[in-house]
């Protein structure tokens, strides 16, 4: 029989007779020059564009003059009374969405990362809502949502714990809490992913250390599995904190900024001065307002979550 194991001497002479081509660098950016070329269009040719009409008045209504006016459009915006409504959304929202995302994430990941029956089936299940893109999840909650025939005015009229239907997207004391529930509903289920991958690799042999050592769960959970955890805490909050600055279907299709403000937040600002004002000049300086304090706020918490790992 013949031997055609990979270590055998015939296929190491065949190995050896082939003629490797040398890498060649130029070589090497021709293959890559498409795609950069792609990428430079979809991409970089929108920011550098949209930048450059940040200095300019750009309005629909009059295309044909567009005047130079430096940094008259930041200006103009942040001395506005809506730019620091917005800005105190936004903020509310981001908070309220990243610490409840951190919060359950850890209990859920805490909760796969023992050993019972049905874990597979249920970490399978907690991946459908972020499955769900995001216009689909947010019809779903704006139904649920809904003051005549949504399922949580009927389940909560049926349990008896209201007496009538209530407008839930109509109250602006709960209107962002009830956008930040659905975006929270959303995005858990990544948060979990990323601190349970975390929570895996931690050595078993500290946890064993510490046992010996005497200390019981808590103190193990206090001293062992929550400093481990800070590169899992600081992937999620980042990413969490910038994906619910720049969070826009949920407001669009719920609320478009209402009630009364209420959820007017920096994205939906940015919509509206572009789309319905067609103040293009001054959407794009809110949009490198918004981009530069996401990248602001990114920076300081890998720097503070950073210096302690």
């Amino acid at each position: 029989m013949t031997d055609d194991r990979v270590d055998s001497p015939s296929v190491v002479r065949r190995l050896s007779s082939v003629v490797w081509l040398p890498y060649d660098p130029r070589t090497a950016w021709l293959f890559l020059l498409p795609v950069m070329a792609v990428l430079a269009v979809v991409t970089v040719f929108p920011i550098v564009y949209s930048l450059y009409i940040s200095f300019f008045s750009v309005k629909l209504t009059r295309p044909l003059r567009q005047p130079f006016v430096g940094f008259d459009n930041y200006l103009q915006v942040v001395q506005e009374e809506l730019f620091w409504v917005a800005v105190s959304r936004t903020v509310i929202f981001t908070l309220v969405s990243v610490v409840a995302i951190t919060v359950i994430a850890l209990l859920i990941a805490l909760l796969l990362d023992q050993a019972f029956r049905g874990r597979r089936l249920l970490g399978a299940l907690l991946l459908v809502p972020w499955a769900i893109p995001s216009v689909a999840n947010g019809l779903m909650w704006k139904w649920i949502y809904e003051s005549h025939y949504g399922a949580l005015n009927g389940l909560l009229l049926q349990v008896g714990a209201i007496d009538h239907a209530l407008a839930w997207l109509g109250d602006p004391a709960k209107t962002l809490l009830l956008i930040a529930n659905a975006f929270i509903w959303k995005e858990v289920p990544l948060a979990t992913i990323l601190i349970l991958v975390t929570m895996k690799s931690i050595p078993a042999d500290l946890y064993k250390a510490a046992t010996v050592d005497g200390a019981n769960r808590l103190q193990r959970f206090l001293h062992v599995t929550l400093p481990a955890l800070k590169p899992g805490f600081m992937l999620v909050i980042v990413f969490m904190a910038m994906v619910a600055i720049r969070q826009f279907d949920l407001i669009f299709i719920l609320t478009e900024g209402g009630p009364a403000y209420a959820s007017h937040v920096m994205s939906w600002q940015i919509y509206v001065e572009t789309f319905r004002n067609l103040s293009f000049g001054t959407g794009a300086a809110l949009s490198y307002i918004l981009a530069i304090a996401t990248f602001a706020l990114a920076y300081f918490i890998i720097r503070a979550l950073g210096q302690r790992l």
